[in-house]
């Protein structure tokens, strides 16, 4: 194994674009899940029935399904569905981005989960402070950006840290639709020199290293949004 350190040296380049381009899917996800996920949230939280009944349901439906099934169900069946209307159609097919089908795929999937954690942090805001800002004459989204949301994020924040760190792991999916991230590239390049368990090793160093920095910055998160909580002592 030692011996193969010069092969990692000469790959490290190309390792370092598959790490930046991991990085990328996994923020442009965490964007638009967390969207997916305020979404939910609120139509688990309506008064009418069936839009609550209708994101129970895809929440129950997304999260008791493996992610593995989900990405190769969207990926390759909506290419074949792609296809098939082309064809009817007598248009040239278009080929599905295997980085935009794994930011979908991906998005739908932790939208379910971010929608629980809204869920029970926007449960965890007392009701008589959005109260009062209605009382004051504040509009529904003034009361929502000055009072709901920022409560509702120091509740939400420890969830959403421990949805991320899954969610950064959960990236290495997308290498199986040909996606040229840090997973896939480091087992090819493995592979081509006989070392896979040593470049193994490099993912799973680059993989600890993001999520240590996530970790330093949610604990930062944290502090901010606790601000002025009585006995707060994180991260002092």
């Amino acid at each position: 194994m030692f011996n193969h350190f010069d092969d990692v040296v000469q790959y490290m380049p190309l390792i370092l674009s598959g790490a930046f381009l991991t990085l990328q899917l996994a923020l442009v996800t965490l964007a638009l899940s967390m969207v997916l996920g305020l979404i939910g949230a609120s139509m688990m939280m309506s008064k009418v029935g069936f839009i609550r009944r209708l994101a129970v349901a895809y929440s129950t439906v997304i999260r008791g399904v493996p992610d593995l099934v989900w990405m190769l169900l969207i990926y390759y069946g909506a290419q074949i569905l792609i296809n098939d209307w082309a064809d009817r159609l007598e248009v040239v097919p278009i080929e599905l981005n295997p980085f935009m089908a794994g930011v979908l795929t991906l998005s739908v999937i932790f939208g379910a989960y971010f929608s629980e954690t809204f869920r029970g942090a926007i449960l965890a805001v007392p009701k008589g402070l959005p109260e009062a800002g209605h009382a004051c004459g504040m509009s529904p989204w003034q009361v929502f950006k000055r009072i709901t949301f920022p409560l509702l994020m120091r509740f939400a924040l420890p969830g959403i840290r421990n949805n991320w760190q899954v969610l950064i792991k959960s990236t290495a999916l997308v290498s199986i639709i040909g996606l040229d991230d840090m997973t896939r590239i480091t087992d090819q390049a493995g592979g081509a020199v006989h070392a896979s368990f040593l470049f193994g090793l490099v993912a799973a160093a680059l993989f600890l290293a993001m999520t240590s920095v996530s970790f330093w910055v949610f604990r930062k998160l944290e502090v901010k949004y606790a601000r002025g909580v009585r006995g707060y002592s994180y991260g002092k």
